[in-house]
């Protein structure tokens, strides 16, 4: 990829956003939308050209089963200087509701082919698997989406995994989090090249944040189901149905019959983290639904959910949801 170049003129800011059978419609149409959005703000031309390309001008169906029409196949664009090219993905669910990220293999070529004179590369979702097969994220802090982040990080161990944030840039390569944060990932983009103002103005007509509060762990659950022995999955489940108990290290070692040594190491093997970083994430999932679906208190979640104290609790959303209770509760309360 080219480095950034601040006096490129203005009609040059070609945006190629690649397509292919089964992509995610939001990840194609969420980008252009913002563009279409920054026309209206700026009353006239952009400086962008948003083309949409796929390997023939044949209609590709995405994800949402609509059929949508390139604008030109990858060898059109051949000799054309890419500004910014955006990778959208896909995923495929199992039979028992595990999502995976899907790479087609003759885009990986195409993709590497386009990053080559692009002053940025952009990834949307689960797109990042897609950069990381094409050899664009060795060694750079990525996101990707919450539920195929630990898939991106087993199959590319030299790419550093963050499955946070709602976009990072590292350099001049973007990767962004789970569908709609294509939007916050785009007006980043917008931002970079025009200005915060500029980028507040088209965010505002999307009714969003430019920079969202938290991050896409908050849309994530801790308590999806996960391949895991027999003594782990009994103790998983003793935790979802006891949050409130104390549920020490001590008392779980003993009821799963091993010292807490053990037990400390079953878990870091089979769930990735420390039993009692896996209580309070338990804990934090049964607090969001509270607050999200009930009037109680924050005194009250607090008792309900383990965490004794609302400073506990306030402490847990801050270091696991990047927010407040109270906060969480005035985004997410569901009506009524």
């Amino acid at each position: 990829m080219q480095p950034a170049d601040s006096d490129i003129p203005m009609i040059e800011r070609l945006v190629v956003v690649t397509l292919f059978d089964g992509v995610d419609l939001l990840d194609v149409t969420g980008p252009a939308e913002v563009f279409a959005l920054l026309a209206r703000e700026l009353d006239g031309p952009t400086g962008y050209e948003v083309v949409l390309a796929a390997e023939t001008t044949d209609p590709v169906t995405t994800s949402a089963g609509v059929r949508v029409l390139p604008d030109a196949t990858f060898d059109d664009l051949a000799g054309r200087r890419v500004d910014t090219l955006v990778v959208p993905g896909a995923v495929r669910v199992d039979a028992e509701r595990h999502v995976r990220a899907v790479v087609d293999p003759a885009l990986v070529p195409r993709v590497q082919a386009l990053a080559d004179g692009a002053r940025r590369v952009a990834s949307v979702c689960v797109g990042a698997h897609v950069l990381a097969e094409a050899g664009l994220l060795e060694g750079r802090r990525v996101t990707t989406h919450w539920s195929t982040a630990r898939q991106l990080a087993a199959e590319h161990p030299g790419v550093r995994v963050d499955a946070d944030p709602i976009f990072v840039r590292d350099g001049d390569v973007w990767t962004g989090a789970g569908l709609t944060a294509c939007l916050d990932l785009t007006l980043a983009l917008v931002a970079a090249d025009h200005g915060q103002e500029l980028a507040l103005r088209v965010a505002r007509q999307l009714v969003m944040f430019l920079k969202r509060p938290g991050g896409q762990s908050q849309f994530s659950v801790a308590t999806d189901p996960r391949a895991t022995t027999r003594r782990v999955d009994d103790l998983r489940h003793h935790v979802l149905r006891n949050v409130a108990a104390p549920l020490t290290v001590a008392e779980l070692a003993e009821r799963a019959h091993v010292s807490a040594r053990q037990l400390t190491r079953l878990f870091k093997t089979e769930l990735g983290t420390t039993p009692a970083a896996y209580v309070e994430s338990v804990r934090v999932e049964a607090a969001r639904q509270r607050l999200e679906t009930s009037d109680d208190t924050l005194e009250r979640v607090a008792t309900a959910c383990g965490f004794g104290t609302t400073d506990t609790l306030t402490r847990a959303f801050r270091r696991r949801l990047d927010t407040t209770p109270a906060q969480h509760r005035a985004r997410f309360r569901l009506a009524g």
